[in-house]
């Protein structure tokens, strides 16, 4: 493709318009938004209304006036379409390990004669720690048991009482069939709990037609939040009635201003709530999603897979030494696109000089988020050009690029 070519295929895109819904940077080509969404520019303005007039004016009776105390319900009826969940049934809260502790403990809760956690090796390591530090802590036999992805049909024995899974793999975008694999365990009585961290915003996601059980997802990825925004959970609906979790904090409560001296959970997925929320945090997630108004998912995907297939090929075809990760297959994926490279860290860094914002994940792999809300084909195409040139020119192979920061 030519750059003259991409530049036509923006000219007469459905989605234009939402790219001047973000303050990009100029001079910048985000491939990041799978780790950090760009700023939403309703973002800013909710924050500063929250902060100068809820806040600053509104004081402490902005809890009723501004009605912040159901905002963490409101910010998950908003969500809920996104993941194709019931009303009802989403809840913005805490984060993502947070809500993966209080739902793993929920579905241990409910298949009690059960002890074992399944997931797959090489799942985002805060999914394994929090799913073996539950398990530890409950010291009643509970374990971790994790097996290759492809293992993981025949390793949901009668032992097993729920199965967490990424849909989308952090490192290779690697996508599982949620439909199929939620039934596989099913079939074998075990629960099924989706992390959509990877999922959630990127593509149309259908927790209900799955029959998923549980899921958690995360707020400042591909839903656009802002680093740290509250995380959401959802429970489905079988499962509300009678639903408590053991962080019984006193927002979960069914009446948390009466102050009863004993917990008693709040209705449905109310008692997913623990302490008070981080309402500007929250706020600025809720104006976030604003983003998506009139934005059909499936259009986001149908770009999605346009701008990854552009990409991966000028990339193949100006730096062969990059190895794909992600698989080909649209179904197959998500919608990020991996490369491996024995010295991937310095050629992030190489790119980052030039304005080319990607991400590095060990122990080689280059990360690009494709966000077709904000990018463009034409960003795509001259994102591949720099990479073809940083290749070519040896560019990463300077000190400088060399040294890892805190940060990767």
């Amino acid at each position: 493709m030519t750059l003259a070519r991409a530049q036509e295929l923006d000219a007469v895109d459905p989605l234009a318009h939402a790219r001047e819904r973000f303050a990009i940077p100029a001079g910048v080509i985000y491939l990041d938004g799978n780790s950090l969404g760009a700023l939403p520019r309703a973002a800013a303005t909710r924050v500063r209304q929250t902060v100068e007039r809820e806040w600053g004016d509104g004081l402490i009776r902005s809890w009723n006036t501004a009605d912040w105390i159901d905002l963490p319900r409101r910010v998950g009826e908003r969500i809920a379409p996104l993941v194709g969940a019931a009303p009802g049934t989403v809840m913005a809260a805490d984060t993502t390990s947070l809500n993966l502790f209080k739902l793993l403990a929920v579905a241990l809760g409910l298949r009690p004669e059960r002890r074992v956690i399944l997931s797959e090796e090489g799942n985002f390591p805060t999914d394994l720690y929090i799913a073996s530090g539950l398990a530890a802590m409950l010291g009643q036999g509970h374990e971790l048991r994790t097996v290759p992805a492809e293992s993981l049909a025949e390793a949901v024995t009668d032992d097993v009482a729920v199965v967490l899974l990424t849909e989308v793999n952090y490192r290779t975008g690697a996508r599982h069939d949620m439909k199929a694999m939620t039934a596989t365990a099913h079939a074998a009585g075990a629960l099924m709990l989706w992390d959509l961290a990877h999922s959630a915003g990127a593509f149309p996601v259908d927790l209900a037609s799955a029959d998923a059980d549980l899921a958690i997802g995360c707020g400042y990825k591909y839903l656009n939040g802002g680093p740290g925004a509250p995380a959401f959970a959802y429970v489905a609906p079988r499962f509300l009635t009678g639903l408590r979790q053991p962080l019984t904090g006193w927002m979960g409560h069914a009446r948390p201003f009466a102050f009863a001296p004993e917990y008693e959970p709040g209705q449905g997925v109310d008692a997913l709530r623990v302490g008070t929320p981080p309402i500007i945090g929250m706020s600025a997630l809720d104006a976030a999603l604003d983003a998506f108004d009139g934005v059909a998912l499936a259009d986001i995907r149908r770009k999605a897979d346009a701008l990854w297939e552009l990409f991966v090929a000028e990339v193949e075809a100006r730096a062969p030494e990059l190895r794909l990760l992600t698989p080909r297959d649209a179904g197959a994926r998500g919608t990020q696109a991996s490369f491996a490279h024995p010295e991937a860290y310095a050629i992030m860094q190489a790119l980052i000089a030039r304005g080319i914002i990607g991400d590095y994940r060990e122990p080689d792999i280059l990360r690009f988020g494709v966000t077709p809300l904000y990018l463009r084909h034409a960003d795509m195409w001259n994102a591949a050009v720099a990479i073809g040139e940083v290749m070519a020119g040896r560019e990463w192979d300077r000190p400088e690029f060399k040294r890892k920061a805190k940060v990767v």
